[in-house]
């Protein structure tokens, strides 16, 4: 019975630490590449709607300093979310064409909480649950 989630890519360093992390502690998690896997709009409009763009994009990637203006412009804090506080469109296109651009990892756990980023810490309090 798999309650959490681990979203990112298996090239990534920091992707590997926190699968070590979580098999250390035998938390039992599935892991979905987003190259290989993909990523829905419906997925990173629920990732977006409750949070910043900041949370979720590395804007400091070699993916994001290869966006057009105007694609940067989409996920800019300001226009990611609008009035009703739902996704915008264009954003959300620009994410799951550049899965990339995601902080990673991103960590979805059972109550639908989601961890951006790895830290060693907060990974180890999810054994201790």
């Amino acid at each position: 019975n798999v309650l959490i989630t681990l979203y990112g890519i298996s090239n990534c360093d920091t992707v590997r630490k926190a699968k070590k992390c979580l098999a250390a502690q035998g938390i039992d998690f599935h892991y979905h590449d987003f190259r290989k896997d993909g990523l829905s709009p419906e997925l990173v409009s629920a990732w977006l709607n409750p949070m910043s763009a900041d949370k979720l994009i590395n804007r400091r990637s070699t993916t994001w300093k290869s966006l057009s203006k105007a694609d940067q412009a989409s996920l800019s804090a300001s226009t990611v979310n609008d009035d009703s506080g739902k996704a915008n469109e264009l954003a959300i296109n620009v994410i799951v064409a550049q899965p990339t651009l995601i902080k990673r990892p991103v960590l979805v756990l059972s109550n639908g909480e989601l961890v951006i980023g790895f830290c060693e810490t907060i990974y180890q309090q999810l054994g201790e649950a």
